[in-house]
């Protein structure tokens, strides 16, 4: 019955409203962000200019990331290597390979 209480089996995940809430905010941020770049780009803006708001945006990508991989660690990795499916820890640790590249 564990099962039932894993948060993220069928590899979707129902987040808390303040979860939701938090992520779509950081993400309409960067997009924000992004729209500015584009703008920048658009108004011949001074490439270091540019350089740094493309900086900025990588930082604040790295924080959803961060943010999001302690959520999925906190729940659906805990629930699922209590529940006897180890292979979560695989999984974790391809993401966790593919981010450090």
């Amino acid at each position: 019955m564990e099962e039932k209480n894993c948060m993220c089996c069928h590899k979707t995940k129902k987040r808390s409203e303040e979860e939701y809430k938090s992520l779509i905010n950081r993400l309409k941020r960067i997009e924000g962000q992004v729209r500015g770049i584009s703008k920048m780009v658009e108004n011949d803006a001074y490439c270091p200019d540019i350089i740094i708001q493309v900086a900025a945006v990588s930082a604040a990508l790295n924080a959803f990331n961060r943010e999001l991989l302690a959520s999925h660690i906190k729940s659906c990795v805990i629930n699922d290597i209590k529940s006897g499916k180890e292979e979560t820890a695989d999984e974790l640790i391809d993401t966790l390979q593919k981010l450090i590249k």
